[in-house]
């Protein structure tokens, strides 16, 4: 096992990777392609799905807009990680909550769905180097499509972890109101 000097508890782990997320979150936000030119978001640009529509998302950006958009992209890599594990850990807790308690459905989906997360930040790590490549007028006619794939890859994976989560919370929410008092 690797050791870094320093231990980390679940709960801190959570805390420092959540906050890290809506830090990544806003800061994308911000800095968002659309924010300095008149042209489509980030996430157009994504799902742009062919080379000539990348194209024309990039020629409405004009070059400052490129360049926020690469600068979003690199930065992006901050925050698949922070996502991607913070999902997988969140996703762990629950599947382990639900075990405790006897949630038999919800604990055995916990051994699979919490590291779709991981998959989702994956697809999304795969999608930014189409996407830079395009940017960079390297991707061809294959780069815009695949980023697109990817991207919808992502997004599902990623929605049915947070829904798993959402669920394992509501439960547990619902468990501490039903308990006597």
């Amino acid at each position: 096992m690797l050791n870094l000097g320093f231990s980390m508890s679940r709960k801190q782990a959570l805390i420092l990777l959540g906050a890290a997320t809506v830090a990544f979150t806003v800061f994308i936000e911000l800095i968002d392609p659309s924010r300095v030119s008149s042209g489509p978001t980030i996430l157009a640009f994504e799902f742009a799905g062919s080379s000539s529509r990348a194209a024309q998302i990039m020629a409405e950006w004009g070059a400052r807009g490129r360049s926020t958009a690469h600068l979003s992209l690199v930065l992006d890599y901050g925050y698949i990680l922070s996502y991607g594990l913070f999902f997988c850990l969140t996703g762990l807790a629950i599947r382990d909550t639900a075990r405790t308690r006897g949630w038999r459905r919800l604990a055995a989906l916990g051994v699979v769905i919490p590291f779709l997360a991981l998959a989702a930040a994956a697809f999304d790590a795969s999608e930014n180097v189409a996407l830079l490549l395009t940017l960079a007028g390297n991707g061809g006619s294959f780069a815009a499509p695949f980023a697109a794939v990817c991207s919808t890859i992502k997004f599902t994976l990623i929605g049915i972890a947070i829904l798993y989560v959402l669920v394992g919370l509501a439960l547990r929410l619902r468990a501490r109101r039903l308990q006597p008092s």
